[in-house]
């Protein structure tokens, strides 16, 4: 690589892990932060003997290189679980993935979605899916009671936006698809059977998830802590940091909220403005909670599709690893989605999922909520709409014939899991020191 500088922007999971694998490769680079600590949303707070991560972020593994990576740097902290994750509708728990836990809902519910889904699935599964809308292929695939029951309801309250306004390029096997006879089966007795990629998932034993970035920091060097990013100006190959800094660079990795860059970079053109105008997202409320009391469910996690339900999901940290609450007490998190599509009334939130944890049974009557905490992500998941894939690939062209790669979950505006993050940064790096 020589005397070629290489800066990245951002010390979440991306950041650290395109300077770690950049770094194991003998090349130099400066990672720029503008918080006082590492790893971005994939942090932790540890609060009156609470343990909170800023949002849910479990490890899943497909790929024996993401697993031995996590293992090595991890070691004995590192426990795997197989999943516990449930559904609330009708007011009962069905394991998850809805389509295939039928059985124990109303039978007229159940009898709805079963018919549905036998008429469905003479369709086979819809390969075609970019030619499809989000809602079509739900239709297409699940039949229209299991639409109706849980896929149109939780998607438009997940997304903020109706399933017809949002394409199928972000399936990618996020979504469960069992069988005609597994369907059956989850129909007529409780089935045990998992589906989906993260039927085991790993998670620290001790610390949260931000023992992770923790790990991968130990081995990186040159991290600039409280060094905001104020401007770039591409055509200088320059950064300018908030404190009245400059910094040059040959390769700039950019972790930051794809939307950020048309702030940050000077004198972009007209197509590419247009382009980054046409870019959309939900944000999340993360809202962790402190209980008195623990009720001996093991659930991990839970998804709610109704309206009448302020969160979209609840996860239980107490059940990932022991030491995340105090001995018999829980801690908790509900998810809640909003947009300017589904605003979201920040004063009154908080007293509105308090009252419906004890809807839906996950507090008792006894039990007080003894600590809150909130994080609020702005950037919650990029919004798959008609407009998203030609904004999406104009600019990153763009930033990438000026020698920008924008890359990460926000950077690379996708959705992604932790593996694919970690996974995609390790290749950017290659590719970086390709370029001598």
């Amino acid at each position: 690589m020589g005397k070629k500088r290489v800066i990245i922007l951002g010390a979440g999971l991306a950041g650290l892990s395109a300077a770690w694998h950049l770094q194991k490769q003998g090349i130099d680079c400066q990672l720029f932060e503008q918080e006082e600590e590492v790893g971005g949303l994939c942090r932790s707070r540890k609060i009156n003997g609470f343990t909170f991560d800023y949002s849910g972020h479990l490890l899943h593994f497909r790929s024996d290189y993401a697993f031995k990576l996590i293992k090595n740097l991890l070691g004995s902290n590192l426990v795997e679980h197989k999943r516990s994750a449930w559904v609330y509708s009708h007011g009962v728990y069905n394991r998850y993935p809805f389509q295939a836990n039928l059985y124990g809902l109303p039978p007229a519910v159940v009898k709805e979605c079963l018919l549905g889904f036998i008429s469905a699935s003479k369709n086979k599964h819809p390969a075609d899916k970019e030619s499809l809308d989000f809602l079509s292929w739900i239709s297409q695939s699940f039949g229209p009671g299991i639409a109706r029951h849980f896929m149109i309801p939780y998607n438009t309250k997940f997304w903020t936006v109706p399933p017809e306004r949002l394409t199928c390029e972000w399936l990618d096997g996020f979504i469960p698809m069992p069988s005609l006879s597994e369907v059956v089966g989850g129909s007529v007795k409780a089935s045990h059977r998992q589906f989906g990629y993260n039927s085991h998932f790993w998670y620290p034993k001790q610390g949260g998830i931000a023992e992770l970035p923790r790990a991968i920091v130990a081995e990186v060097k040159n991290i600039h802590l409280k060094s905001e990013v104020a401007g770039i100006e591409l055509g200088k190959k320059e950064i300018k940091l908030a404190g009245g800094g400059r910094e040059k660079f040959d390769y700039l990795i950019s972790t930051l909220p794809l939307p950020e860059m048309a702030r940050l970079i000077k004198d972009v053109p007209p197509a590419i403005t247009a382009s980054f105008k046409k870019l959309r997202w939900n944000s999340i409320l993360n809202l962790n909670l402190g209980i008195s009391g623990r009720d001996n469910h093991h659930r991990h996690w839970a998804y709610f599709p109704q309206e009448d339900v302020s969160f979209f999901r609840v996860g239980f940290f107490h059940n990932f690893s022991s030491d995340m609450a105090p001995e018999g007490k829980e801690a908790l998190y509900a998810e809640i989605s909003y947009s300017k599509d589904r605003p979201l009334n920040k004063s009154t939130i908080a007293l509105r999922v308090a009252a419906d944890l004890k809807k839906v049974g996950l507090r008792k009557d006894g039990d007080t909520i003894c600590l809150q905490d909130i994080v609020d992500i702005k950037y919650g998941y990029p919004i798959y709409d008609i407009n998203y894939s030609a904004a999406r690939q104009g600019i990153l062209q763009y930033l990438g014939s000026r020698n920008v790669v924008s890359c990460g979950r926000y950077g690379s505006w996708r959705y992604m899991s932790m593996e694919d993050v970690l996974l995609e940064s390790m290749r950017i790096a290659e590719k970086v020191s390709e370029r001598k």
